[in-house]
């Protein structure tokens, strides 16, 4: 083997090596969204506590990737593909940091909300439900990072729309509890930041979804309408 053979073989074993390193800390902050809304229902205030304290493993996933890709660009200076793998991995590990955030002021609100018993009679099915499509919506943009999959990252951008109508929703629903009973303001409230941090978790799946579109296509679909999108995916 030459040693221009075994350069870029050791180049194609950095560049995995990476996207194995994100795809971990995806399966992280997957495990935190659960634990925070699996905590949430069922009032378990210790599991809680630990998704707030482990907070700090996704920042430090969030730091170490991206010294890897700074030191990989430094020494191996990317063009093409390679290039929009690791700028599109930049910004997918910002979405996952981010991600993970949202996972722990859900579980602060949850604290707050079952210390002071101040859960009944609120839209806690909903935000279950709401939960889940962010958590597969994430899953599977994981699954189309992994699998290089244009055609799936489109198909979980159009699918935020429903988590964007779920929150309206659920909005709707603690207006009508306040306005009912003044009382359930301030769990409302509480409420409300869960199904809001709950949604944003949607738009950062979304976001990295465009970012696989771009590693493959080379195509910034950031800003453009779903079909544009779609159409830019499965070209």
């Amino acid at each position: 083997m030459t040693q221009s053979e075994h350069s870029s073989k050791q180049y194609d074993i950095d560049l995995e090596t990476l996207r194995s390193r994100v795809l971990e800390m995806g399966g992280l902050v997957e495990s935190q969204i659960l634990a925070a809304i699996d905590g949430l229902m069922a009032g378990d205030l210790s599991a809680l506590e630990a998704v707030v304290e482990e907070d700090h493993r996704v920042n430090a996933f969030e730091v170490n990737i991206d010294t890897d890709c700074s030191h990989l660009i430094a020494r191996r200076q990317p063009a093409a593909g390679d290039l929009r793998m690791v700028l599109a991995i930049i910004k997918i590990v910002t979405d996952l940091e981010r991600i993970g955030d949202e996972a722990a002021k859900i579980a602060r609100m949850g604290k707050q909300s079952h210390s002071g018993a101040r859960m009944p009679n609120m839209p806690i099915a909903a935000i279950k439900h709401v939960g889940d499509i962010a958590i597969g919506m994430l899953r599977k943009a994981l699954d189309a990072l992994a699998r290089l999959d244009p055609a799936a990252a489109a198909a979980i951008v159009r699918e935020d729309a429903a988590i964007d109508e779920e929150f309206r929703s659920i909005v709707r629903q603690l207006i009508t509890f306040m306005m009912e009973d003044p009382r359930t303001i301030s769990t409302a409230i509480e409420i409300l930041w869960v199904a809001k941090a709950i949604e944003r978790i949607g738009d950062h799946s979304k976001n990295m979804a465009e970012q696989v579109i771009y590693i493959v296509k080379g195509t910034d679909v950031r800003h453009t309408s779903v079909e544009a999108l779609e159409r830019e995916a499965l070209s």
